[in-house]
């Protein structure tokens, strides 16, 4: 059985593009609640799930936020007639504050963890110079795969610099399994592998009840339910007439709040879509922009009613334009695909998840307070 919000969602969205759109000419800029400055490019919709979630760290260090940004902007400038000269002005820029702001930069790393990030930032000032000479010799495809290798390592000083979970989850939730930080899940499919990282900053509570079902091996065996080109990719559905998980010991539906965090706000939103809560032109965290993003499904008339059935996105640019996604607020996405996503893209309903399993991040998994 599947949620009827998911299979409804498409029609309604594509139809509604437009008068949305108007509508939030119509309201005005001034309207809008002040958000937190992305420090990705502007312009287009970010479609790197791998960006999305750097961004998303909870760390404030300038200097590390810059090295990021000016490797990040190379992307939009790939997509604007290639402007070799810019991005060679990008790769200097990164490459001042990797060697000038390195004291900057381990400023926010604790003591024991500065090796390991120095360690990174030596992998960084030698790894820029390929990506200059790619650039050199306009290789699109170079480039794209030389600057992927360095941000990855920006991305692991970035991790180091996270000390501790930077919230409190409200106390309604202990009865709830919760991920404080970040794990990473290995499928194997029977078209391949995939990998996720899932993020318990964003959202705790959906993260969490994802890596506890994956700890009870729920997820091995079951078949993809739905699949359509360019929109999405759902299982999650158990055998039998339940359509989420039952505790065996409580016996009782795992009912999942609706759990969004905004870019303004230090603390997740839940219970509500952010159209709900007169917030639908803010901001998520995680958007719904890049290909691979996992969401919760949910039925369409709760909220507070999703379990254990979850959908990959997959891209379709009429659902994702920049600045006016009609699919974020509504779901709570928990994480992105960032290995085998051409994987992905052949899966089709019927096909399987063979087995599914943490292989990283399982001491960030907090039991439920009282079981």
């Amino acid at each position: 059985m599947q949620y009827s919000g998911i299979n409804l969602l498409k029609h309604w969205l594509k139809m509604g593009l437009t008068l949305c759109l108007l509508v939030t000419l119509a309201i005005g800029l001034s309207a809008a609640k002040p958000v937190q400055i992305s420090r990705l490019p502007a312009g287009n919709a970010i479609t790197d799930g791998s960006a999305l979630l750097r961004d998303a760290l909870p760390i404030d260090n300038t200097a590390i936020r810059d090295l990021q940004e000016s490797l990040e902007d190379i992307t939009e400038k790939l997509r604007s007639q290639s402007r070799w000269g810019a991005i060679t002005g990008d790769i200097s820029r990164a490459t001042r504050i990797a060697t000038d702001k390195q004291a900057a930069i381990l400023a926010s790393i604790p003591s024991d963890r500065q090796p390991g990030a120095i360690a990174l930032l030596d992998q960084i000032k030698a790894g820029l110079p390929a990506l200059q000479t790619a650039n050199e010799a306009k290789d699109r495809v170079q480039v794209m795969a030389e600057r992927g290798k360095v941000l990855n390592l920006v991305g692991q000083i970035e991790e180091l610099m996270v000390q501790q979970f930077p919230y409190e989850v409200p106390e309604t939730y202990s009865n709830l399994p919760q991920l404080k930080g970040r794990a990473k899940v290995e499928f194997t499919t029977n078209k391949g592998k995939i990998v996720s990282v899932i993020d318990g900053y964003s959202a705790p509570v959906t993260a969490g009840n994802f890596i506890d079902l994956v700890q009870r091996g729920f997820y091995n065996g079951l078949p993809f339910t739905r699949a359509e080109e360019s929109y999405v990719l759902q299982v999650g559905d158990p055998p039998g007439a339940e359509v989420g998980f039952v505790d065996p010991q409580t016996k009782q539906y795992r009912a999942i709040p609706l759990e969004v965090k905004v870019k303004a706000d230090p603390v997740p939103v839940y219970g509500i879509t952010l159209e709900d809560a007169g917030r639908f032109r803010e901001q998520p965290v995680l958007p719904f922009s890049a290909y691979g993003a996992m969401a919760l499904a949910r039925p369409d008339t709760d909220p507070n009613g999703g379990s254990s059935q979850f959908f990959f996105f997959l891209f379709d640019s009429e659902l994702t334009p920049a600045g006016a996604n009609l699919l974020d607020g509504r779901y709570a996405i928990f994480g992105f695909v960032v290995e085998g996503k051409e994987v992905l893209k052949e899966l089709r309903a019927g096909d399987k998840i063979e087995s599914a399993k943490v292989i990283e991040g399982l001491d960030k998994f907090q039991e439920p307070a009282s079981a």
